[in-house]
């Protein structure tokens, strides 16, 4: 997708140092909707962006390594995998983060998307790693399990993420319906502040750990995590395969101890009227240059993401232009081994 747009001049121009605006009849804008900026969303899609962005063309890239050609690779804060999705499916924006889940439902047109039908244009590029999905409970207010959460002042998440369609499976497995609580329906940026000032007595984050925003609180000795397990985990495991059980590992958090919990994973979708070509040189150079982004250390998630697991509850069809790729490394990986 092209754009000839002065703001993105500007912009690049202040970046880069140049005065060349017919620089923009070559550029291409790709966007990737991430999430809040208390989630893990938004610091690995500034990551995947700073992989493979290189507007100007240069050839001496520092400290980031040099990306696509006149691609113009820009990170957006958004409500998560739900307005992704929404956006990437109408053509908003380019690409964008979402759970397995929520993007299953999408393509098939079911769960929360049954009303819509199947969200054709929704292809992805690549797994990227295992979330968790957090129960963060405030320390001394007795929640043990989920099912204490009846009577309690609970955030679900903001409408648009697919935190919230999580919870709201997991409540109703376990018995607890949404009228049971106080169903509060905010950011975990929010859900912070309304921690500390003692307003909020649990919340549900889905993120791949550390999340930013219980890093915070748990630095403050402000929460505890409580597991989701047992039977009726295992039984949501069955029922729905793009959950699997997992362990937030001691240490992920200042004072916490292993829990066990629910898990999705996250990909990186794209429209799929994204041009072959593009999303071919987008995947390859995204794949070339994640070490260098790894070894920058911008966030612990990010050195999860390998090849090896660039399929793992992969819900939604590969872009050809990603498939292109993959097929390429196959092909090499197979004639080097018959060598």
């Amino acid at each position: 997708m092209r754009f000839k747009v002065m703001g993105v001049v500007i912009t690049c121009m202040a970046l880069f140092g140049t005065s060349t605006p017919a620089m923009a009849d070559d550029m291409s804008l790709f966007r990737i909707g991430t999430g809040g900026e208390g989630g893990t969303y938004y610091p690995v899609g500034n990551a995947i962006a700073r992989t493979i962005s290189n507007p100007m063309n240069k050839t001496d890239c520092t400290p980031d390594p040099c990306g696509v050609p006149y691609l113009l690779a820009v990170a957006q804060t958004a409500n998560g995998s739900v307005s992704n999705i929404e956006d990437v499916q109408t053509g908003k924006i380019e690409s964008g983060l979402s759970q397995s889940d929520v993007a299953y439902w999408a393509n098939s047109g079911t769960g929360i998307f049954k009303n819509l039908g199947p969200a054709q244009n929704i292809m992805a590029i690549a797994s990227l790693y295992r979330e968790d999905i957090h129960l963060v409970a405030r320390k001394g207010s007795g929640i043990q399990s989920v099912r204490d959460l009846r009577g309690r002042r609970v955030s679900l998440d903001d409408p648009g993420s697919g935190t919230l369609v999580d919870a709201r499976l997991i409540l109703e497995a376990f018995g607890v319906q949404e009228r049971d609580i106080d169903a509060q329906y905010i950011k975990a940026v929010d859900a912070i502040k309304k921690m500390r000032a003692g307003e909020l007595d649990a919340f549900f984050l889905v993120a791949g750990s550390p999340s930013k925003a219980i890093s915070e609180l748990s630095a403050e000795n402000l929460i505890k995590l409580i597991p989701i397990d047992g039977p009726v985990a295992t039984m949501l495991t069955r029922e729905n395969a793009f959950f699997s059980t997992t362990t937030i590992p001691s240490g992920s958090y200042h004072g916490t101890e292993a829990v066990r919990t629910l898990g999705v994973a996250a990909l990186w979708i794209v429209n799929k009227k994204q041009s072959d070509e593009e999303v071919y040189k987008i995947t390859k150079t995204f794949w070339q240059n994640l070490p260098a982004i790894q070894k920058m250390a911008l966030h612990p998630k990010l050195s999860e993401i390998s090849q090896k697991t660039a399929f793992v509850s992969m819900s939604v069809p590969l872009h050809p232009g990603a498939l292109k790729f993959y097929k390429e490394i196959r092909e090499s990986v197979a004639s080097a081994t018959t060598n």
